[in-house]
C-alpha cells in the first residue's frame, strides 16, 4: 500500500476527500480544485507533503475496486484520524461533494457512509452539510 507505513491524519483526510470525489466514478475539475485548495490553504494540512497525493489516490482507487475495500478504507481512516477531527473530515468531504454544485446518488450515499462510520451526531452532520451547500450556491 504505502510501503507498510501507516497513514498520517493528513493522509486520512486526503484519502477521504479522494474517495468522496471518486464515489460517483466521475472526478470533476471542481472537486480536484477544492481538494487542492484545501490541502494548500487549510491549517489542518500545514506541512503536508502534497507529493503523497498520487499514493493516496492509488490506495483509494485500489481499495474501492475490492469487494470490502470501502470497509478497509474506513478502517485505515479511523486508525489514522483522531476522533476530534471526525467533524473536520466530514466537513472536507461535504465540501468536495458540493464543489460541482450538486450532491446526488453515489456521493450522497458516500456521505451517509462517512457519517455512520465516523459516528457523527446527526444534528452536527446536518449543520456541516448545510454549510457546504451554502458555500457552493450559485446564482
Amino acid at each position: 500500500m504505502l510501503e507498510d507505513a501507516p497513514l498520517s491524519a493528513q493522509d486520512a483526510l486526503a484519502a477521504l476527500m479522494i474517495a468522496v470525489s471518486a464515489s460517483d466514478e466521475h472526478i470533476r475539475t471542481a472537486e480536484l480544485v477544492k481538494m487542492s485548495n484545501a490541502i494548500n490553504n487549510l491549517p489542518i494540512f500545514a506541512g503536508y507533503d502534497a507529493e503523497r497525493l498520487p499514493q493516496m489516490s492509488r490506495m483509494v482507487f485500489d481499495l474501492l475496486e475490492q469487494v470490502d475495500g470501502l470497509d478497509a478504507l474506513f478502517g485505515l481512516i479511523r486508525d489514522a484520524l483522531p476522533e476530534r477531527l471526525y467533524e473536520t473530515a466530514y466537513a472536507l468531504s461535504c465540501d468536495v461533494a458540493a464543489a460541482d454544485g450538486r450532491i446526488v446518488g453515489p456521493e450522497a450515499r458516500m456521505l451517509e457512509e462517512i457519517r455512520d462510520e465516523l459516528n457523527l451526531d446527526r444534528l452536527h452532520a446536518a449543520a456541516i452539510e448545510r454549510g457546504a451547500r451554502a458555500r457552493h450556491m450559485t446564482l
